[in-house]
């Protein structure tokens, strides 16, 4: 059976759970065979293999902590060399679609980016994408070269399918390019203890109707009382009343979970274009004839002062 390339994103050996996703799509078109670089490669063995990597390649070096992605772009491409694998997987992340672009270069291969679905074709795989604001699906397929696919997160179930996951090291030869850009400062995210913002199966967003930064506190009542991720239009971050880094949209980042509550956010296209593919979508806004109101599964109509915390207090009275 042909094998696949899988990149982990792991964060010292806890792999995160978009490259889970990865594996369950890999399982429909080959043979999962990850990537694992940098510090803790090798301790993601043990969860790559649950969830059915036949394969670990691992490969550690200062050279992968120390300077920007060309590393992880020679250290695929030596893992491409090794397996010639039927297509290379990625999560959607900044990052990894900037490797998988650098990698498609190097090996003369088509690209595919924010795919949604994946199945195999009798061409080679194909993928599914959202265009135009997600306005409309597409199905498309590479006709030149490896297919090389970033998947945004949430696309696929983590499913768990034993397999071997055999470790082997690989072999890296950095090239001149490598150590062009170095990293020369880091600052850890301050942590607020809910899911990661395009990772989060349930995200919270706020608009202009939250009227200021202090009134966001009824937005992440809900969030946490649901175990989601906090989210924010333009014109909240634009205002000053929520970080950008919590930016839904074509300039924010693109989500794609199972619920979307969007509350005071009239659905501009900008906004929609970054929550649009959630597969379940709930508005609150007191203007009825709202933008967003097209597009939702389940709309209310009201001021999202008095039904926001209602949804909270009901959410925490089934909990308990």
């Amino acid at each position: 059976m042909t094998e696949v390339l899988v990149y982990v994103d792991h964060v010292d050996g806890a792999v995160r759970k978009p490259t889970l996703e990865l594996l369950t799509l890999a399982r429909r078109i080959g043979e999962p065979v990850a990537v694992a670089l940098g510090s803790g490669a090798a301790d993601t063995a043990a969860a790559l293999a649950e969830h059915g990597a036949v394969k670990v390649l691992t490969a550690d070096a200062p050279e992968f902590a120390d300077y920007l992605v060309v590393p992880k772009v020679d250290a695929l491409q030596a893992a491409f060399d090794v397996v010639s694998p039927a297509a290379v997987l990625l999560p959607s992340s900044a990052e990894a679609k900037e490797i998988a672009a650098r990698l498609a270069v190097r090996i003369g291969s088509g690209i595919i980016t924010d795919a949604v679905d994946l199945e195999a074709g009798e061409q080679g795989p194909v993928a599914t994408q959202a265009a135009f604001a997600a306005s409309y699906t597409t199905r498309s397929r590479v006709s030149r070269g490896v297919p090389v696919v970033t998947v945004k997160p949430n696309s696929a179930p983590v499913e768990p399918a034993p397999a071997a996951g055999t470790v082997e090291a690989l072999t890296v030869s950095f090239s001149a390019q490598a150590t062009g850009t170095k990293v020369v400062s880091r600052t850890p995210r301050e942590s607020t203890g809910r899911p990661e913002l395009t990772e989060a199966a349930i995200v919270v967003s706020g608009g202009r109707g939250v009227n200021g930064a202090e009134n966001f506190a009824v937005i992440e009542a809900l969030a946490d009382s649901l175990g989601a991720a906090v989210g924010a239009s333009r014109a909240a971050v634009d205002a000053g009343w929520y970080p950008h880094t919590n930016q839904v949209g074509q300039t924010g980042k693109s989500v794609s979970p199972q619920l979307y509550i969007a509350s005071g956010i009239s659905g501009a296209i900008q906004h929609r274009a970054g929550m649009q593919t959630s597969k379940t979508i709930v508005a609150i806004n007191k203007d009825a004839e709202a933008p967003i109101f097209d597009l939702v599964d389940y709309g209310v109509v009201g001021d999202l002062f008095n039904v926001v915390p209602q949804l909270t207090d009901e959410v925490t009275a089934r909990k308990g």
